[in-house]
């Protein structure tokens, strides 16, 4: 797109990349998508399952430094989607009662 427009990239502008965060944060990323989600018909997602969370731990060589960043990072991106979840489930069933 910039070819065609003929701007020069602007670098600060753009989001970053996979390659562009450290590899224990790539690790989590996977590590997160792996893990299983927990969800109820009538709650909807409440979060991850951790029960394999030792697995995978020692499937990406994750190191007992590593854990206390790592648990953070997987609650946070826990966290943020339960909230989005809940966003979600909240607008159906305001459509639905608007009905």
């Amino acid at each position: 797109m910039v070819e065609q427009t003929g701007e020069e990239i602007d670098w600060d502008k753009c989001p970053p990349d996979t390659e562009d965060f450290p590899s224990i944060v790539i690790d989590t990323l996977s590590i997160f998508n792996s893990l299983g989600d927990r969800i109820y018909p009538d709650i909807g997602y409440i979060g991850k399952d951790y029960t394999n969370f030792d697995s995978f731990c020692n499937l990406y060589s994750i190191e007992e430094h590593q854990l206390d960043y790592v648990h953070e990072l997987l609650l946070f991106l826990d966290s943020r989607a339960v909230e989005e979840s809940q966003k979600r489930l909240k607008a159906e069933y305001d459509k639905i009662k608007r009905r």
